[in-house]
């Protein structure tokens, strides 16, 4: 666990960030000090994470982001996720480019890759989006220090090198452009703690820093995707890349904690799916303190998860309109609180807040990653289509153009006395469980966020089939559940359990950041994926017209 506090100056605006890295923290700190704002930070970092995490993350999959600027102003996220390509193909080329891959990953996983499984990517735009709407300083100061970190080169993280143990050879070997990234000169592979340098990335980032993301929607490097899409059964094309466009929504609210002290959250809206499931296991727990985490707490947990998991399966997941089931899901659960319970991998995430009370959360992710390098850029392609379990429907069964649907959400909070929040997790189908676990100890059990982040989790596996699996950490006093704790949960019997060690990589890696009401900044980053904070020296006001 690393958390760090600071106090504010008068005048002199600061930043906190919660980053997967310190690379990441770092870069955030760095732009904050030069006069950056929370969302120039949280964008720097993560535009630094997408280079140093590499197989987690990269600079071809989706992101959204998530900014609340208080002063009454409503919370947006600019959804920034990848989108199905084709358009303009015919249809005997869908079904092409793609091979499978199962690797031990997460106790195993299935998982489609190659040319034909990468969607239409969006983190260059999402970031350059909200840079554009929100950011203070200009674009070319906030991407600099992801170039540097590329040119300088960066050591490989834990994280990263515990995925590629299982994908390096199997994914990351067949480009001959990643196989050098991963790879030593001799062959060897490169580990954790190791300099790795990625080809073409710094040259493509200054890039980046001088066009924005038409660097990588349009050109010449547009071209040489598509032609590579199209020699290798993958369906990208130049259609896809002009006509690729964040959007901007209103953030989803949900309000938690006590009277005097409550919380006003707001998360990624459809047709993403983590923000509505996220809001509905909030309001379920409504107030619930799970501060003791005694066997009622932990009955109520697993109650809530396994009900809005399983309408998330069965429901969400299959639907062709996911704005209008997210809502039904949301307006279900307002309507009739517990009752609706039916009782009477790979993504990163970069969290900031700055002294002015703005708070950004990002969260962006590559799928599993295709294995496959935009020509000249060294920049990893994601597999988005190939994650079966958030493409229920068929790797290539959706319209060009449509939005993927996505475990992500970033969110951002503010609570009645003036204090502001950005959280958010990676970790697939755990960062709502995770996520949800995490705020409620905040804003029901009122406990200091690294406590919140460091106490034990659970969570409801739930297979394509139905099946269910209690996954805990270790620490986690299952023994006090006893009858009486477990009541109400239908099958309780049936449900086996898998225990974790403490603070597994498995539950997610929550980072937050907080801005309180005396001016105090905050940051906290989850021990589980190794996350690095960091506050900026205060940025000098800026001088009178």
């Amino acid at each position: 666990m690393t958390g760090l506090d600071a106090g504010s100056r008068r005048g002199r605006r600061q930043v906190a960030v919660a980053a997967a890295n310190r690379c990441g923290a770092d870069a955030g700190s760095r732009i904050g000090a030069e006069g950056g704002n929370a969302v120039d930070a949280a964008v720097a970092a993560m535009l630094v994470t997408c280079v140093t995490e590499p197989g987690i993350v990269s600079l071809a999959g989706g992101a959204f982001v998530t900014v609340d600027r208080g002063h009454g102003g409503t919370p947006v996220t600019v959804d920034g996720y990848v989108e199905m390509p084709g358009r303009g193909l015919p249809p005997e080329a869908f079904g092409q480019g793609t091979r499978g891959l199962f690797t031990d990953y997460g106790g195993g996983t299935s998982m489609t890759i190659g040319h034909g499984s990468a969607a239409v990517p969006g983190v260059i735009p999402a970031l350059e989006e909200a840079h554009r709407r929100f950011g203070r300083l200009p674009w070319s100061m906030v991407v600099e220090p992801a170039a540097d970190v590329s040119r300088d080169g960066f050591a490989l993280g834990s994280a990263s090198d515990y995925y590629l143990e299982y994908t390096r050879e199997s994914m990351f070997s067949q480009d001959p452009v990643t196989r050098a990234a991963v790879h030593h000169p001799d062959g060897s592979p490169v580990r954790a703690g190791e300099t790795m340098r990625i080809p073409d990335l710094a040259d493509f980032l200054d890039r980046v820093a001088r066009e924005g993301s038409a660097a990588l929607m349009s050109g010449d490097v547009a071209r040489a995707l598509a032609e590579q899409m199209a020699a290798h059964g993958g369906l990208i094309t130049l259609d896809d890349l002009a006509a690729y466009r964040p959007v901007l929504r209103p953030a989803t609210p949900v309000e938690l904690g006590p009277p005097g002290r409550r919380w006003r959250f707001a998360t990624n809206p459809p047709p993403a799916i983590g923000g509505p499931v996220l809001a509905a296991m909030l309001m379920l727990l409504g107030e619930c303190p799970t501060r003791g985490w005694d066997g009622a707490d932990i009955a109520v947990l697993v109650r809530v998860m396994r009900a809005v998991l399983a309408h998330r399966s069965l429901e969400l997941d299959l639907t062709d309109d996911r704005v209008a089931a997210g809502q039904a899901l949301l307006d279900g659960v307002l309507a009739s609180g517990q009752a609706w319970l039916g009782v009477a991998p790979s993504t990163a995430h970069i969290s900031a807040v700055d002294t002015d009370g703005t708070a950004c959360a990002i969260t962006a992710s590559t799928g599993y990653g295709s294995g496959i390098t935009v020509p000249g850029t060294g920049v990893w392609l994601n597999n988005c289509l190939g994650e079966h379990e958030l493409n229920r429907s068929g790797v290539h069964a959706l319209p060009p153009g449509t939005r993927l649907a996505s475990n992500m959400a970033p969110t951002v909070g503010r609570r009645e006395d003036g204090a502001s929040m950005a959280i958010g997790s990676p970790g697939a189908d755990r960062i709502t469980t995770a996520l949800a676990q995490v705020i409620s100890s905040v804003a029901n059990g009122d406990l200091d966020l690294d406590e919140a982040i460091r106490r034990p989790r659970l969570h409801i596996r739930r297979t394509l089939e139905g099946a269910e699996t209690l996954e805990y950490e270790e620490d986690l006093a299952l023994d006090a559940l006893d009858e009486d704790g477990w009541s109400g949960l239908p099958g309780r019997d049936e449900l086996p359990r898998h225990p974790h060690h403490r603070a597994s990589m498995y539950f997610g890696g929550v980072s937050a950041a907080v801005h309180h009401p005396d001016g105090r900044l905050t940051a906290s980053a989850d021990p589980r994926r190794n996350g690095a904070t960091a506050i900026s020296p205060a940025a000098l006001p800026e001088p009178s017209p």
